[in-house]
């Protein structure tokens, strides 16, 4: 396959990670960072990088592009992307708004482009395998989820992390709702109770969240960074290097003939013949191990070879970001309302604060 020319918009930290991923995949051939910030191109110049200021010097070779800037400019540099001919990559959340997703999702298939959600996680071997294994649990029951990272004191020197928005709501709960949907399916009600208590910011530190799926299963989740634990998605796959590793389980998966414990795919199941009930002893069978791999080079890569006219059903789609977002949003709406909020009740123009 033909390496894919594509660029980077956004320079920052993000963007570097997409940067290093694009340079080192056989798949994708990096043309430009585009980095509108005069100090950070000389940075990135100095670096040997392919720096421009602005979409119209990008390379009109260039057939894709991954946005990794702030979210208020999702949608304003989408569609600039799209407008071009580019299949699109956007960094979570989608956007800010619903209004701002739908407006997205709209132009993308107008043009008849792809547009995909940067929920790399699903690109990890073991999460692709956590879906196929729900079909041994039987009928799915309902799902336990912890996340809490506690972030060092410093992290909040800066104004902006203590301001609305930067709680671990809007920062950390997209990424874990698509993969709720990856594993059960479509959310149908979000109910949240925020506390500010530990940290006294402004922002909640801390939430309690429980969620209905459409096909019956009940969720529960709590997330926190002012709570110290091994449980998260980074500490568990130590994908993040800047976050320790703990390699624990911080989610189950409840069925009608067992359990699956993620991301060690660890299942319980029957020991003997006949129902299933609480005598008798459930038994145990480890998961296989998987190789380490980079999951955005994975999903650049992915990303690639559906430029290429293949298929794909593990990247989050543009619709799969907006419902992820929809229900990000409902969780807020419901810790500020102090009741369930439905999907298809969140306002259009609302982005959590």
């Amino acid at each position: 396959m033909t390496p894919l020319p594509l660029c980077v918009v956004g320079g920052g930290s993000i963007g570097m990670r997409h940067i290093e991923v694009t340079q080192a995949s056989d798949a994708t051939r990096l043309t430009a960072v585009v980095e509108p910030f005069a100090p950070r191109r000389e940075e990135l110049r100095a670096l040997g990088l392919p720096v421009v200021a602005g979409l119209d010097e990008v390379p009109a070779e260039t057939r894709g592009a991954i946005i990794a800037t702030p979210t208020p400019d999702h949608l304003p540099s989408g569609l600039a992307c799209l407008a071009r001919g580019w299949a699109v990559i956007v960094e979570k959340p989608l956007t800010g708004t619903l209004d701002d997703a739908r407006t997205l999702i709209a132009a993308a298939d107008a043009a008849g482009l792809p547009l995909f959600t940067g929920h790399h996680r699903r690109c990890h071997p073991f999460s692709i395998a956590a879906r196929d294994a729900l079909q041994d649990i039987g009928r799915l029951v309902g799902i336990q989820g912890c996340w809490s990272l506690r972030k060092h004191d410093s992290y909040y020197d800066v104004d902006w992390r203590r301001q609305p928005g930067a709680g671990p709501m809007l920062t950390n709960l997209t990424h874990e709702l698509d993969l709720l949907r990856f594993f059960v399916g479509e959310i149908t009600e979000a109910t949240a109770l925020l506390s500010s208590a530990t940290r006294g910011f402004v922002i909640e530190d801390t939430a309690a969240l429980a969620f209905r799926f459409e096909n019956g299963a009940l969720g529960s989740y709590l997330i926190s960074d002012a709570g110290a634990s091994p449980w998260s998605f980074e500490a568990a796959s130590a994908e993040n290097p800047i976050i320790a590793a703990s390699h624990q389980d911080y989610i189950r998966i409840l069925g009608t003939e067992g359990a699956l414990e993620f991301p060690s795919l660890t299942l319980w199941g029957r020991s003997a013949p006949g129902e299933i009930e609480w005598s008798k002893p459930m038994k145990r069978h480890d998961a296989r191990s998987f190789d380490k791999i980079d999951a955005l080079q994975a999903q650049v890569e992915r990303f690639a070879a559906v430029v290429a006219g293949g298929e794909d059903d593990v990247l989050c789609t543009g619709p799969d970001g907006m419902a992820a977002l929809e229900m990000t949003l409902a969780a807020a709406l419901s810790g500020r309302r102090g009741h369930p909020v439905r999907a298809g009740e969140v306002p259009g123009d609302f982005n959590g604060t």
